[in-house]
């Protein structure tokens, strides 16, 4: 038995985690699941989607329902061409670039489960043909927009890791296995190499183990990006022995920017180093909303470090990953306005540990279940292609 599933901490972070996502399975539009228990009533797509794999991890029949009936509205709210809304019960609020292949990430997770998800076979025909022209070059790497993921307050341009990641995990799910080695192969590519005699930019980089979090002709950035490095481990993008890599090269990075006082808490920034106000890539907006260490410029993201715990799992790193557990266990205990035991907040301030957003955060609450399912069961749940 993992030492996880007899830790009287996880144990009861867990049972908190179950009662914000009973809490919220009912929000005021249309029925539908709200994305925070207070503050954000809204049913947003990425966070419910997200918020599945926690979801399916602990079977309950509640949640399990609302999520397929999160799904079948999506369906409805398919636009012509195939792209998925942002909200979920709005059909015209449209524009994100992760929405559409996180739809297809799930659908490919459910097909594989019990019973399977038939009646999402024509929603998910005409995502995968959405998807084949969200290409910039027609070959097989995605581009976006900056702000369209779930990084609304920071720019990432052309072939963004995030996205990139979830279109090879849904590859994978759904059987496309050619298309899913295209995509691998490009990723893990130089951004200096050349396919058929045209330049492709990789997100590889020299000397270093994680990817870059974008790359676009002769743009890139190379700063790390949490959430899509772990999604790269969990997905199996990430050779196995990359992966060992990026958790060393990860785990050494977070530990100098305590020493320098730059990271207050034991689990990584969503993304670091941060962007500074003397940096090219600095936007005046960020003044108000992306300070350093602060929301996407390196806020502490406990849905985020869920998706950590479990690349830690799928990199072979149980040992780390019972120890990281135990440290979220204590990060979503943080609350910030609601008299609660385990505040689940949406994200945490990196230099302070001082909890910033919303309580009772929705995917900060699943991915805590899921993160949980992972370590004690020792395997990544949902991606063992």
């Amino acid at each position: 038995m993992s030492g996880a599933a007899r830790d009287p901490v996880i144990q009861e972070a867990k049972a908190a985690a179950l009662e914000v996502l009973l809490h919220n399975v009912h929000g005021p539009y249309q029925g539908l699941p709200r994305t925070a228990g207070w503050g954000y009533p809204e049913p947003y797509t990425r966070d419910l989607l997200i918020a599945s794999l926690g979801t399916l991890a602990s079977g309950h029949p509640v949640l399990v329902a609302a999520l397929h009936k999160v799904m079948a509205r999506l369906a409805e709210h398919q636009s012509e061409r195939g792209s998925i809304p942002s909200l979920v019960h709005d059909a015209e609020d449209r524009g994100a670039s992760d929405t559409t292949p996180l739809f297809l990430l799930v659908a490919g997770i459910l097909q594989r489960q019990p019973g399977g998800a038939g009646h999402l076979d024509g929603a998910i025909r005409k995502a995968l043909t959405w998807m084949e022209y969200q290409t910039s070059d027609d070959r097989v790497m995605v581009t976006q927009q900056p702000t369209s993921d779930w990084r609304d307050e920071h720019w990432v341009l052309g072939h963004g890791l995030f996205v990139n990641t979830l279109v090879y995990g849904y590859l994978r799910m759904l059987g496309q296995d050619d298309r899913a080695d295209q995509l691998q192969g490009a990723i893990n590519g130089p951004d200096d190499q050349v396919d058929r005699g045209h330049p492709v930019q990789g997100l590889a980089i020299r000397g270093r183990p994680t990817y870059a979090m974008w790359s676009f002709k002769v743009l890139r950035d190379e700063r790390c990006d949490l959430l899509g490095n772990s999604l790269a481990i969990l997905t199996g993008l990430a050779p196995r022995t990359r992966a060992a890599k990026m958790v060393a090269w990860i785990e050494t990075e977070c530990a100098d920017m305590r020493r320098r006082h730059e990271l207050a808490v034991a689990l990584p920034p969503c993304f670091f180093p941060y962007v500074l106000p003397t940096e090219a890539d600095w936007r005046p907006r960020y003044y108000l909303y992306n300070m350093p260490g602060d929301y996407h410029n390196g806020g502490v993201w406990p849905f985020v470090c869920g998706f950590y715990v479990a690349a830690l799992v799928a990199a072979g790193r149980q040992r780390l990953a019972e120890e990281r557990l135990g440290d979220l266990a204590e990060l979503v205990r943080r609350t910030r306005e609601a008299p609660v035991k385990f505040g689940f907040n949406e994200w945490i301030k990196a230099q302070t540990g001082a909890p910033s957003g919303q309580d009772w955060q929705t995917w900060s609450a699943s991915m805590f279940l899921y993160a949980a399912a992972c370590v004690e069961q020792g395997r990544p749940l949902f991606f063992e292609f």
